[in-house]
């Protein structure tokens, strides 16, 4: 949750590059294990008629992506998100059978730096600060997202990235900012009762049109996990009205 939509472009893309490696190092020692079973398996993945994975289509990228205000979205930021974006949409395609709209993923990927711009002027232009212990404790409620025990652990992880501490904290701090201006934009998240009663009749109506045998936990077992949630949708619907409001009057041109 801490890796939301208007931070997950430099940041966020890092840890996309960090789960990835992760998932790499997994791999090596299985390879390291069984090296015998290499080919094989190379063998039966072919056999079984698995697409080989896209790569992102970064020809004709203008070297001014976006204007928004006084501020520039690059060809090279642009880039960068693009590709963590991309290596997402490219796994879920993978499982899902489904081909990317390469046009309409960069679209919304320019939409949302966009939004990330204006949302940033804002917290900017109203002076608002993120204390030591807010920027603390986004750090390690990341480093545990992200299966790391410690914030040092975390920084270290994105360091070998090639993304610096000072850097890391810098945009956890503008994300601490960020976080305030939707809060006071959204107001009281709290969800009542009602609320999360439809929120449950609804992961139930989920479960059965998905067919699924496995029966769903009783509404008290799950309030916890349904408060999160409906809390989480009213601070997305927040942040969606928030970046409407501030782009009508904003100057912003787009260039794709």
């Amino acid at each position: 949750m801490i890796k939301k939509w208007f931070l997950g472009l430099s940041l966020g893309t890092s840890l996309i590059v960090l789960s990835a490696c992760g998932g790499a190092d997994e791999s090596a020692e299985n390879e390291n294990a069984q090296p015998e079973t290499q080919e094989q398996a190379q063998s039966g993945e072919e056999s079984a008629g698995q697409p080989e994975m896209p790569e992102p289509d970064l020809e004709g990228i203008p070297d001014v992506v976006a204007q928004v205000n006084d501020e520039e979205v690059s060809k090279e930021e642009f880039e960068t998100a693009y590709t963590g974006q991309f290596q997402q949409a490219a796994m879920q395609a993978q499982m899902s059978g489904q081909e990317i709209d390469q046009t309409q993923l960069k679209n919304q990927l320019a939409e949302s730096m966009v939004g990330q711009k204006l949302l940033i002027q804002e917290a900017e232009k109203q002076e608002l600060t993120a204390s030591d212990e807010e920027v603390d404790k986004t750090l390690e409620q990341l480093a545990q997202q992200n299966g790391l025990e410690s914030k040092d652990e975390f920084l270290s992880a994105l360091n070998d990235q090639g993304m610096p501490e000072e850097e890391v904290m810098s945009q956890i701090e503008t994300q601490v900012k960020v976080d305030q201006l939707i809060a006071q934009s959204a107001g009281n998240t709290d969800p009542s009762n009602e609320e999360l009663e439809a929120a449950y009749e609804q992961v139930k109506a989920q479960q059965e049109q998905m067919g699924s045998e496995e029966e769903l936990p009783a509404f008290e077992e799950l309030k916890p996990e349904l408060e999160e949630q409906v809390k989480m949708q009213k601070e997305n619907e927040a942040t969606q009205m928030l970046v409407a409001e501030l782009r009508e009057k904003a100057d912003v041109t787009i260039n794709l």
